[in-house]
């Protein structure tokens, strides 16, 4: 009888070469794909982004803890081989200077809108809200709406406040302090954005808030 011959295994053969030619494309696909699609960051930011607002020598703005200030000066200093530009600010209320960095000035704000100015008017003009609260709260709660930065929550204080009223009889030494300092921030804000002497500007506020009965015999 004839030998049979053996069968070479040949399907397993390619079928092993397919897997690993397989493999190999793939594997270039994998390392091909991220250097195309994917773009790492390779530098890092070095300098911080500078607010958009730029404020010029002379313009008013608004420091929240502080007030309206007047900037005097815009320098730059060498700092750890880093040059960093600030603002110098003068607070007239307080005689204080402030050095802010333009970089830092989030907590800056520009002068309120003269459309701005005549909504805190109307506010000044409504009713106080009465709160049941302690007093240390609500003083609590004041302080903070002054020192906010935002004109109408300090407008809505000197109306809370304001002791020329048929609904608040007297005030504490406490009260009347809150109720100055709040006054007075209104007031330099007033003074900055209607360019108005400080005196037409206490007339204005106190008919808004019923302070006076002399203006209409002044006029």
């Amino acid at each position: 009888m004839p030998k049979k011959k053996k069968k070479v295994k040949k399907v397993k053969i390619s079928k092993s070469k397919l897997k690993n030619n397989l493999k190999e494309k793939n594997t270039q696909k994998k390392t091909a794909i991220p250097n195309a699609d994917e773009k790492p960051e390779i530098k890092k930011i070095k300098k911080q982004a500078t607010e958009k607002r730029i404020y010029n020598l002379k313009d008013y703005v608004v420091y929240p803890k502080h007030g309206v200030g007047k900037i005097v000066a815009v320098e730059k200093a060498n700092i750890g081989q880093i040059d960093i530009n600030f603002y110098k600010i003068f607070i007239e209320k307080e005689k204080l200077t402030l050095t802010v960095p333009i970089n830092q000035q989030s907590k800056l704000r520009p002068i309120s809108s003269v459309n701005q100015i005549n909504k805190c008017i109307a506010i000044l003009k409504t009713k106080p809200k009465i709160k049941r609260t302690m007093w240390s709260r609500r003083a609590q709660e004041y302080d903070q709406k002054i020192n906010s930065g935002k004109i109408y929550e300090l407008a809505e204080v000197v109306k809370d406040l304001n002791k020329n009223t048929d609904i608040i009889a007297d005030q504490s030494y406490s009260e009347r302090q809150l109720f100055e300092k709040a006054y007075e921030r209104l007031k330099s804000e007033f003074e900055a954005v209607l360019k108005v002497s400080p005196e037409d500007v206490q007339k204005k506020m106190d008919k808004a808030l019923g302070r006076t009965s002399s203006l209409e015999n002044s006029e």
